[in-house]
């Protein structure tokens, strides 16, 4: 495989599972220098006995203390930083009634606010190397759906994030993408608790996907890379939908 990324420094948040684990995974295989951030150390530890050569590091991105502390020591061990994918996340569904504060504050803390902690932290290194950013988003950003509107709203902020910031940074040189990853096959569906009833929610996302299937979290991976490779120097402010077709209904 070409090493497209070789000398690149590449950071990716909630990198120990899911999306985060496999965007890590194949950015190490483009040749990269990939940092792997995560909240658990646990997860991290289990992450490194599957990647040995991403380097982890423990930072939860509602600590600005932990990711400016991360930061310094990526830049100290590598010199700079050429990719931040603002990937952590969580999902929670519940109808209005049964939205509770915590549920409301725990997904913007770390879908929207973290997003911001975690690229302001990283913007001195980007704009050093005139890097690139590539938030994870969601069809849900987009695409509105009942019981999910919480978790909606922290990716359409997500996104309207994503075009400031790239108008905003273009100037010096740091473009600024999402990828809204339609369903795709990851430990999220497990942690919603619903017990029984997961399965039933699985088939209700595949069911408004035209394709009929979900992915993988290794072809979301795929798109991550590309929007971050040089060849994709004059694409910034783009909302990427990896979605098999679910925006269209």
């Amino acid at each position: 495989m070409t090493k497209t990324l070789a000398g690149k420094v590449v950071v990716v948040t909630g990198a120990s599972s899911g999306i985060g684990e496999a965007a890590a995974a194949a950015f190490e295989t483009a040749g990269a220098t990939v940092f792997g951030l995560g909240r658990r150390q646990e997860a991290i530890a289990a992450a490194r006995d599957r990647h040995p050569r991403i380097h982890w590091l423990l930072a939860d991105v509602t600590q600005p203390s932990q990711l400016d502390g991360a930061v310094a020591t990526i830049v100290k061990e590598a010199g700079r930083i050429d990719v931040l994918v603002n990937n952590a996340g969580i999902f929670a569904i519940a109808p209005l009634e049964q939205t509770t504060d915590e549920m409301a504050r725990s997904q913007l803390e770390i879908n929207v606010f973290g997003a911001i902690a975690t690229a302001r932290a990283a913007l001195p290194a980007l704009k050093a190397s005139r890097g690139t950013i590539v938030n994870i988003s969601s069809a849900a950003g987009h695409k509105p759906a009942p019981n999910a509107s919480l978790y909606g709203a922290t990716k359409a902020a997500l996104e309207s994030l994503t075009r400031s910031w790239a108008l905003e940074l273009a100037p010096v040189g740091v473009r600024v993408n999402a990828i809204a990853p339609g369903p795709t096959d990851t430990p999220v569906f497990a942690k919603l608790g619903l017990g029984d009833a997961t399965q039933g929610v699985r088939d209700a996302f595949v069911g408004q996907t035209p394709l009929k299937r979900m992915a993988s979290s290794d072809e979301m991976a795929k798109w991550i890379v590309a929007i971050a490779e040089p060849a994709a120097s004059f694409v910034t402010g783009q909302i990427w939908s990896i979605d098999g077709g679910m925006s269209l209904t």
